[in-house]
């Protein structure tokens, strides 16, 4: 999985092992120049669980991030990495998955209700705040 990854990278995604651990990996995702999220780099952690890949890794924001997608724990709501989980996802296909989230927030199945209320019906207001979060 780790060489797959270096020998074709993700545009905008860092993934590096922890030296004595191969099962968490400190990644980086930056914002797209066309999200709220532009000139940002978040940081998060991948944990692959033992038995790995017949268990979802976990996957951890370690950089605040005002989204309805990532709640304030730093956890990310995308179905990958739950009920939809099969052996044949790759890490790849998770950091791609991730890469969508974060730039394209949405309303839809949020992990933080208020943000997503927000997103919805002041849309302005939520561009707002999520460029505010970014420069810090």
């Amino acid at each position: 999985e780790l060489q797959d990854i270096t020998n074709r990278p993700l545009d905008g995604i860092t993934v590096e092992p922890e030296a004595d651990n191969l099962l968490i990996w400190k990644c980086s995702v930056k914002g797209s120049p066309d999200s709220p999220y532009k000139n940002g780099t978040f940081h998060f952690k991948i944990e692959l669980p033992i038995n790995f890949p017949f268990k979802a890794p976990s996957v951890t924001f370690l950089t605040k991030i005002y989204h309805p997608g990532i709640n304030e724990e730093g956890h990310i709501c995308v179905p990958i990495l739950r009920d939809e989980w099969k052996p044949s996802v790759t890490l790849s296909t998770v950091l791609a998955v991730i890469q969508e989230k974060v730039n394209n927030p949405s309303p839809d199945d949020p992990f933080e209700p208020e943000i997503a209320a927000l997103l919805k019906n002041d849309k302005a207001r939520f561009l707002a705040t999520a460029k505010e979060y970014t420069k810090k």
